[in-house]
């Protein structure tokens, strides 16, 4: 019986990798499909060919899981905070234009990616929205206060993100594409309820959708209450662990990773039992879901892996046979009770 589930890769954490870099170090590893960076498939003058891009995969026999593109899009609905801090993710001749202008360049950048993947063939594009709501509620604590005599921070955002996103969503729609928002601190969604106030706010819009990742639920929000609240539009998932250190304060200024009171980990030695995470993506219909929008036999788990004390190819590596091992198993067809008593 076929495996529900494939073990996938990650690409915007190893883009000091080319595509063929990436895919030899994914297939090497144990991988049978991946997710590139939307950096990895750039060109000299825009982006590669759909042709060379479809024959690196092939040549490698590994499947083409979604386009990571993470970082354009959180530049695109944060710039206008004045925010360097998506400096390292932006041209170095656009970096220098006015936050307007750099919003358009990513508007314009996204349209094309979004192109590019439909003629892939690849309907999910994970990713994830900037601050539109702005940084005072992408804190989630309301000081200084959100609302006063002549401003209402919630209901600008509200507005702001309707029409930041619109020609984007539009798009997306037009081609059939899944904007797959990974529900994270720092971005227009930190939780399952904040994603779904975003879904209202736009009319139900079918292009928004859910990355899971269980690595971000560490601030109260488990993950199986934020993922079973916004099961129905989970069209991809990561793989990802992580331990909260007793005693360490969450939100700290630390640049150190190894300091901070949350630190991400190798698969098998974090805080989250993915096996369980993995049955509540069945039971929430993620694999039934990718694979009729794919037209795929199994959905990707795509690996995540990070530490802040192990070598990052060690650990996705690892991160990789883990999952094949572990969590690529034949679903269940019925109860397990169906045959007693037969």
């Amino acid at each position: 019986m076929a495996n529900a589930y494939h073990a996938s890769i990650e690409g915007a954490q190893h883009g000091a990798k080319s595509l063929a870099q990436f895919l030899d170090y994914a297939k090497a590893s144990g991988a049978a499909g991946a997710q590139p960076s939307n950096y990895m498939l750039n060109g000299p003058k825009g982006f590669k060919s759909v042709k060379e891009i479809k024959a690196t995969f092939e040549e490698r026999n590994l499947s083409l899981d979604g386009i990571s593109a993470h970082c354009p899009f959180w530049v695109h609905t944060s710039i206008w905070t004045g925010t360097k801090s998506g400096n390292p993710f932006i041209p170095a001749d656009v970096v220098k234009l006015s936050p307007e202008k750099i919003e358009k360049w990513h508007e314009t950048y996204l349209l094309k990616l979004l192109d590019l993947s439909a003629e892939l063939g690849v309907k999910i594009v994970p990713m994830f929205w900037g601050v539109a709501f702005g940084w005072e509620l992408a804190t989630g604590y309301p000081w200084g206060f959100w609302a006063g005599s002549g401003f209402d921070l919630l209901e600008e955002g509200k507005e702001r993100f309707v029409k930041k996103t619109a020609k984007l969503r539009a798009h997306a729609n037009k081609l059939g594409i899944k904007l797959a928002h990974e529900i994270h601190p720092g971005t227009a969604a930190s939780t399952a309820d904040d994603f779904n106030l975003l879904v209202s706010i736009c009319g139900g819009d079918d292009s928004l959708a859910v990355n899971a990742d269980p690595s971000h639920c560490w601030e109260g929000e488990s993950w199986e209450q934020r993922f079973l609240k916004v099961g129905s539009r989970i069209y991809a998932a990561h793989v990802k662990n992580f331990v909260i250190r007793s005693g360490f304060p969450l939100r700290a200024m630390q640049p150190s990773w190894p300091k901070r009171a949350m630190q991400f980990t190798d698969l098998g030695s974090g805080d989250i039992n993915l096996q369980r995470y993995v049955e509540l993506l069945l039971a929430v219909g993620y694999k039934e879901r990718y694979t009729k929008l794919m037209g795929t036999a199994s959905a990707p788990l795509v690996v995540e892996a990070e530490s802040a004390h192990k070598e990052l190819d060690y650990c996705s590596a690892d991160g990789i046979a883990y999952v094949a091992k572990n969590l690529c198993f034949p679903q269940a067809g019925g109860s397990f009770e169906d045959g007693m008593g037969a």
